[in-house]
C-alpha cells in the first residue's frame, strides 16, 4: 500500500495465494503501526490475512532485544505505536529520558523531535545499546516520498559517534523470522518487494528468490544502474500474478 491506497493486484495476488495453498508472511520493515492496524490495512485491500502472517520490524526489534535482556530493562524509545507495544509486551519499560537506559531503539517516528534526539544521544554516549528497527532512509506516503527510518538513525550517527544494530531488512533477522513462521528452507521461499537496498538486498542475503514490483520508491533508472539484481521483475502485482497464473498454465 501507498499510504492509505491499496496496490493493485493486492487481492488478486493473495486470492491465487490461498487457492494454492501457498503459506505466506507479511513482512514489513515498517515499524510504526501495531498489528492490529496492519491488519485493518492488509485486509482492506484484500489480504485475508490473520495475526500470524503478519511480522513486522518492532515485533523483530522486541525478539532481538529481549534474547539480549531477558530480563527485561529500560530502553529510550524515538518511533511510535507499533514499537512501543513490541517492546512493552516484551517486559521493557519506557524511560522518559537518558538515565539507567539500557537501549536506544529506533524507528520511523513522525513526531520526531529535538529533545528525543538529544536523550537518545546521551544514552547511546553513556553506553546504551543502539539499535534501529530497519535502516530505510525514505518512505513512500500518499504525498511522495518522504523521510524514513534510515535518514533518523543518520543523525544519531553523527551526533553519536555510534553505528545501531540493524534489525530490518537487509539484516536477517525479518527473513529468518519469516522462515520460521513459514516452516519452509530459503531455497523454496521467495520474497516480493519493492525496494532493491532492504527486499531484494535482504532476500539474497538470506538465499531467496527475489521477485521486484516497481510499485516503490525503486524506479526504472535505478533498477538500469543497480549492483543488486531480483530474480524476476514485474511492473506491479496485477503483471506477477499473470505470471505466475502462466506458469500454472
Amino acid at each position: 500500500m501507498r499510504g492509505p491506497v491499496a496496490l493493485p493486484g493486492v487481492s488478486e495476488l493473495f486470492a491465487l495465494l490461498r487457492a494454492r495453498s501457498i503459506s505466506v508472511v507479511i513482512a514489513s520493515n515498517n515499524s510504526t503501526p501495531t498489528i492490529d492496524q496492519v491488519l485493518e490495512r492488509v485486509n482492506a485491500a484484500g489480504a485475508g490475512a490473520e495475526a500470524k502472517e503478519i511480522l513486522t520490524s518492532s515485533q523483530a526489534t522486541a525478539d532481538y532485544l529481549r534474547a539480549q535482556s531477558p530480563g527485561g530493562g529500560r530502553v529510550f524509545v524515538v518511533g511510535e505505536a507499533g514499537l512501543h507495544d513490541a517492546l512493552v509486551d516484551a517486559g521493557f519499560e519506557i524511560a522518559e529520558d537518558h538515565r539507567q537506559v539500557e537501549a536506544v531503539v529506533v524507528g520511523m517516528c513522525r513526531d520526531l523531535t529535538w529533545e528525543m534526539l538529544v536523550q537518545a544521544t546521551l544514552a547511546i554516549r553513556s553506553g546504551a545499546r543502539f539499535v534501529g528497527t530497519n535502516p530505510d532512509r525514505t518512505f513512500p506516503s500518499e504525498a511522495g516520498i518522504i523521510p524514513g527510518a534510515g535518514s533518523i538513525l543518520a543523525a544519531l550517527v553523527a551526533a553519536s559517534d555510534t553505528e545501531p544494530t540493524i534489525i530490518g531488512k537487509p539484516e536477517p533477522h525479518l527473513f529468518l523470522a519469516a522462515l520460521s513462521r513459514l516452516g519452509t528452507l530459503a531455497e523454496e521461499t521467495a520474497v516480493v518487494g519493492d525496494r532493491l537496498e532492504t527486499d531484494i538486498l535482504g532476500g539474497k542475503n538470506a538465499g531467496l528468490t527475489t521477485i521486484l514490483v516497481m510499485t516503490g520508491v525503486t524506479t526504472g533508472k535505478d533498477l538500469s544502474q543497480a549492483t543488486i539484481m531480483p530474480d524476476w521483475t514485474f511492473n506491479d502485482l496485477s503483471d506477477l500474478c499473470r505470471a505466475l497464473e502462466g506458469a500454472a498454465g
